[in-house]
């Protein structure tokens, strides 16, 4: 779908919800992992608070590569506009919510975000300090870095099932193809001799060791925080690649794409390559791989689909499977809540929902 917009950057413009749906050649050019409040990717319209098909979304564009292709990048929520607040005054919202605890939740959130950002910003920091000119030693360093989190995700997801907690296919589905995903990005890096130097190999896996039990933890304590914060690490990995492509454009065309590129983006079984992309439909989206510039040009929009599904992610419940949509219904459907499945968000809200509820009773 094409976007005609005469300046190379507006803002405020106002875009129907099924125009993102649609226009799925379009990519992101800019990222925010500050984002005020968490959005939800597919919801259902049995429950007002859900029922998000017919609204408009904030968005600006900007102009991505030379031949004038626009990309649409949704806002973040201003953060005086709270989820909380769409519950108030419709059926089935729960009494309990009072401006104090609305006011409350906004502050965790707020502090939360606040933590998240400092400690990329940290990283970031002595990223550039380290690898100021070494591009795919740096691109290493991410990618083992980057697949991480999901290791931890699927830890805890696998601790909560077992204990009856919270049993819900599609997190673990999505969080393991996003693993592979990133696994083909460091394979590419290595190839390309990322990991050439000792030095490199030691400093990654190690970082990556304290950040799979941070992360542990963090996922545990709050899965919004966690989500959050591999949000941010995404929307780094994004700009990074970004930048790279627009300064070393014409060097990486005239350069080969690695073989194992090749094979994961354009051979064999696709599915895992659909499965991590929340906000499209399965076979929306297959890459062309001639040079080196495509294969980075697709790991940048892999890190913006990342990124997407994280912020998705921050509403709690709320992530499906793309490939659990009946065919031909991924415009229409919005049976995206799983309701019936145990859940809960948390350990501390799973241990309180277990003394209340034991496993044995949940359906």
């Amino acid at each position: 779908m094409a976007v005609s917009i005469s300046s190379s950057m507006a803002s405020g413009v106002l875009v129907p919800a099924p125009f993102f749906k649609k226009g799925m050649d379009l990519r992101f050019s800019s990222l925010q992992c500050n984002s005020g409040i968490p959005i939800r990717l597919r919801n259902c319209a049995s429950n007002p608070r859900f029922s998000r098909r017919k609204r408009l979304f904030q968005v600006q564009a900007t102009i991505l590569q030379e031949d004038d292709e626009k990309v649409l990048v949704e806002k973040s929520f201003d953060p005086k506009s709270f989820p909380e607040k769409e519950r108030e005054g419709t059926p089935g919202s729960s009494t309990d919510d009072s401006p104090s605890s609305s006011g409350f939740e906004k502050w965790i959130i707020k502090v939360e975000q606040s933590v998240n950002i400092f400690l990329t910003d940290s990283v970031i920091k002595i990223l550039d300090t380290l690898y100021h000119d070494r591009h795919y030693a740096r691109f290493y360093v991410l990618e083992t870095i980057a697949r991480v989190p999901y290791f931890a995700f699927m830890s805890v997801l696998h601790m909560y099932e077992s204990f009856g907690w919270w049993r819900r296919a599609d997190y673990l589905k999505v969080h393991f193809a996003e693993s592979w995903n990133e696994m083909h990005h460091l394979l590419i890096m290595e190839e390309l001799g990322g990991n050439s130097w000792w030095f490199d190999r030691f400093l990654a896996q190690h970082i990556a060791v304290f950040y799979y039990f941070m992360t542990a933890f963090m996922y545990a304590l709050s899965p919004r925080m966690a989500y959050h914060f591999s949000e941010c690490v995404e929307s780094h990995a994004f700009e990074t690649y970004d930048k790279f492509i627009k300064t070393q454009r014409e060097e990486l065309k005239r350069l080969p794409a690695p073989a194992v590129a090749v094979r994961y983006y354009t051979e064999g079984d696709l599915y895992l390559f659909d499965e991590f992309q929340t906000s499209r439909p399965p076979n929306s989206r297959r890459p062309k791989i001639e040079n080196l510039y495509d294969v980075f040009l697709n790991i940048r929009d892999d890190e913006a689909e990342h990124c997407k599904t994280m912020k998705a992610c921050q509403t709690h419940g709320t992530l499906r499977s793309p490939h659990s949509y009946p065919d031909g219904t991924w415009e229409d459907d919005d049976s995206g809540c799983v309701l019936p499945e145990a859940d809960c968000e948390g350990i501390v809200d799973c241990l309180k929902k277990s003394v209340k509820d034991p496993p044995a009773n949940k359906r």
